[in-house]
């Protein structure tokens, strides 16, 4: 049973029975998918770290390494990879 003003109660209305490998019969709800984030990130750059490394982390494409270096401005480039530095990876709105 799920309450009436949980986000879950629409899931719940869509439940399915499962019967597992002992007989026992269990409702499941559907997957919930979550929508990507459009939140900011704090990184701490490692050795090793690059700029279209952390953006094929981020964003699944590494060509999007502009985004990182555009979010963090005043700061230089060659020190934008400093192990130990905290940098902005922001959201990619790229598209």
């Amino acid at each position: 049973m799920t309450d009436p003003g949980s986000r879950y109660a629409e899931a719940a209305r869509r439940s399915r029975l499962v019967t597992t490998e002992d007989g026992r019969v269990h409702a499941v709800l559907p997957i919930r998918f979550v929508p990507p984030t459009s939140g900011w990130y704090r990184h701490t750059v490692i050795e090793g770290d690059r700029l279209d490394l952390l953006a094929a982390r981020y964003y699944g494409r590494a060509d999007r390494f502009w985004l990182i270096a555009d979010a963090n401005p005043g700061v230089d480039p060659e020190d934008l990879l400093t192990p130990g530095a905290r940098i902005t990876v922001p959201p990619d709105r790229a598209g």
